[in-house]
């Protein structure tokens, strides 16, 4: 590939830098607007081979596995460690605005809920047997290679710190070259582990990963997808005075401060409903808060998930009715009649959004909605639905969680005209 030397024009809304070209857009990783680069290109992609003019914006990256000259190679985990913090929060802010106005919705969009270094409580490493032991990390963009990793700036110290008793479980229960997944969660008795991708293990591996638990501090659980291996104590996360034990390889919300920011925009907003229905619900990190004043349907496809908000329910008192309901509301979303009793709606769906539910909600008689997405893309796609549906938006709420990332989330206020 030859070199060529590209003007940045702007960041697009995966963080890479966008320059123009006869063919059509270039992007180009770890770069900056207003930068002048020479890069090596193979079409639409690039790879930065010198910086010749630094934007004002840039600064030094705090990991030494960021960017393209990264140690053990270029992390993934990270796009934006260059950026400079305000014009970050800023560029974070306007994914939303962006995202938005694709869907030709302008509507007041809030500054940014900002996160920091040291946040994350939730991360997936990636692995795999080599010929020296086991590596484990993050993969690089776009790419199979893992980046060993020395440091992480963004993950919560505690979690970072247990990341040599990763690889040693790994060493005892992964027993081929495949490459393998194990999503870790900070919990307040410890970390909960979950493998996934490996074959099962013999019953002497076993017993071998759960004598290593026990001589480990700080682990909760170990699990291999769903199957629970050892658990030494549950793992627990406290939901607005209200004690939860997530089943194996359940979602939380990556930091606590986004958590707690997202769960107040939705709370002030249904305020004063008197039956709210909690879509996509999980194992209740809005139910669980919005049921001190309201009564509450919860609607979610995973059944452990769904048991665990029962368990938390029954185990507090003070709280009002709450009610579960497994259901696959992608197939079948909640109709007009069915949503007729609640007087709130708040849904928070995976990145694919909520498509099939929005135009339902579209067609029903509910006063206030709350959107929570963390794909701006598809939440600009539900919004256009329910505004054309009769319903205005109040404001929409950045909220970055995963911080140095392109990603951002966004929670929505709407109400029926």
């Amino acid at each position: 590939m030859a070199a060529e030397t590209f003007e940045i024009e702007r960041l697009g809304s995966q963080g890479d830098g966008i320059a123009a070209h006869a063919q059509g857009p270039v992007f180009i990783p770890f770069t900056l607007p207003g930068e002048t680069v020479m890069v090596a290109r193979e079409k639409s992609k690039a790879m930065m081979l010198s910086l010749l003019d630094a934007s004002p914006d840039r600064i030094a990256p705090v990991c030494r596995h960021f960017g393209p000259d990264g140690e053990n190679g270029t992390c993934g985990g990270c796009a934006l460690q260059h950026l400079e913090r305000s014009a970050y929060d800023a560029f974070k802010r306007q994914v939303v605005v962006d995202a938005l106005a694709a869907h030709g919705i302008d509507c007041p969009v809030a500054p940014l809920v900002t996160s920091g270094p040291g946040e994350r409580r939730r991360a997936s490493f990636a692995g795999r047997r080599t010929e020296n032991g086991i590596l484990l990390g993050f993969s690089s963009p776009e790419s199979h290679h893992i980046v060993a990793i020395e440091e992480c700036p963004v993950l919560s110290p505690t979690l970072f710190a247990r990341l040599p008793a990763l690889k040693l479980l790994a060493g005892i229960l992964v027993s081929t070259s495949d490459p393998f997944r194990i999503a870790v969660m900070e919990t307040e008795t410890g970390l909960d582990i979950s493998f996934a991708g490996i074959k099962a293990p013999s019953e002497k591996r076993r017993q071998a990963a759960t004598r290593a638990v026990m001589s480990v501090r700080g682990i909760a659980r170990l699990a291999i997808g769903e199957e629970i291996i050892v658990e030494p104590v549950k793992p627990e996360l406290t939901l607005s005075g209200t004690r939860v034990f997530p089943p194996p390889a359940s979602f939380a919300q990556a930091t606590l401060g986004a958590e707690e920011a997202m769960t107040d925009i939705v709370v002030r907003h249904l305020k004063g409903s008197k039956r709210v229905a909690d879509l996509f619900s999980g194992f209740g990190t809005f139910a669980l808060r919005l049921a001190a004043k309201s009564r509450v349907h919860a609607v979610e496809f995973d059944g452990p998930a769904l048991a665990a908000l029962d368990q938390a329910v029954r185990n507090r008192q003070g709280l009002k009715q709450v009610t579960t309901e497994r259901r696959d509301l992608f197939r079948r979303p909640l109709l007009p009649r069915e949503l007729a009793p609640f007087d709130g709606v708040v849904f928070d769906p995976p990145r694919a959004g909520a498509k099939e539910q929005a135009e339902e909600l579209a067609r029903s008689d509910v006063a206030r909605i709350v959107a929570v997405s963390c794909n701006p893309q598809t939440l600009g796609r539900d919004l256009a639905i329910l505004r054309d549906g009769g319903y205005s938006i109040d404001t929409v709420v950045p909220v970055d969680q995963f911080f140095w990332s392109a990603h951002v989330e966004a929670v929505a206020c709407l109400r029926r005209k």
